[in-house]
């Protein structure tokens, strides 16, 4: 069994109601982008690819680029008064969320040897809608993984919760956004900024990155870009509100698996 084998089959184990793990045996631990990426590729022979999260590297040498293995719940309902049911692990006792927008491919981008243009890109777009990135740490509190182990481990990602379509010419442009989430009588209130410029700028990168990397995307896979306001706690089985200013707004209850 390789490490990558080994090392996939631990951090999928984890994903479980507060793990509390600490870090890999420094013989599997991932120790470069590719290593981290080689740890994916395991993982995917016994997971079904729901989406994908991104966001422009942050510097040479970090790349924020993984897959989602599980979608949480998928909604495309139009009518904003419907109210949806997300199921997500608890982290720290709540259900922890970082407000996105996701992009739902309509065709394949497979890899080959030229580039795709924004162009072909923004042609393969289905929708844009509204989304949840639902996160979990699973490490302990005084663990110190790396970030290739932390890349390796889908950056606190433990799915996609997909709410209501946004016009997608809108969405594609929206740099900055008032995020309000409304729960049991209290309101908070973010003064949103995509951490990219507009929430369309990863995607470019990401589908020549992983193009490169000899990955194909597929049709009715999301891509989320980033939070508008990074992680937001929230308490379990309250209905709650969440609007994207002049966008769009649903209600959602967070349940507990």
């Amino acid at each position: 069994m390789t490490s990558s084998t080994q090392a996939a089959q631990i951090l999928l184990a984890n994903r479980i109601t507060n793990p509390q793990f600490t870090t890999l045996p420094a013989d599997i631990c991932p120790q470069s982008i590719d290593d981290a990426f080689a740890i994916h590729r395991q993982m995917e022979t016994t997971q079904t690819i729901a989406g994908w999260k991104c966001l422009l590297p942050p510097d040479d040498e970090k790349v924020i680029a993984a897959p989602i293995f599980t979608k949480g719940n998928i909604n495309t309902a139009t009518d904003t008064a419907d109210e949806l049911t997300c199921q997500l692990i608890a982290d720290k006792n709540l259900a922890r969320v970082e407000p996105e927008i996701a992009f739902i491919l309509a065709a394949d981008l497979p890899a080959r040897s030229q580039a795709y243009s924004e162009a072909e890109i923004n042609n393969a777009i289905a929708s844009a809608n509204m989304a949840l990135e639902l996160m979990q740490d699973r490490y302990a509190t005084d663990a110190t993984p790396s970030f290739f182990e932390r890349l390796a481990d889908c950056m606190f990602n433990q799915g996609i919760f997909i709410g209501p379509e946004l016009n997608l010419e809108q969405a594609m442009q929206t740099n900055q956004n008032q995020i309000s989430i409304q729960q049991a009588g209290a309101e908070q209130v973010f003064a949103g900024k995509h951490p990219n410029g507009a929430a369309i700028n990863p995607v470019y990168w990401f589908v020549n990155y992983m193009r490169e990397k000899g990955v194909d995307l597929k049709a009715g896979q999301a891509i989320i870009t980033g939070s508008f306001c990074g992680i937001v706690e929230l308490e379990f089985n309250q209905l709650t509100t969440i609007n994207y200013q002049g966008l769009g707004e649903y209600k959602v209850t967070f349940t507990q698996k």
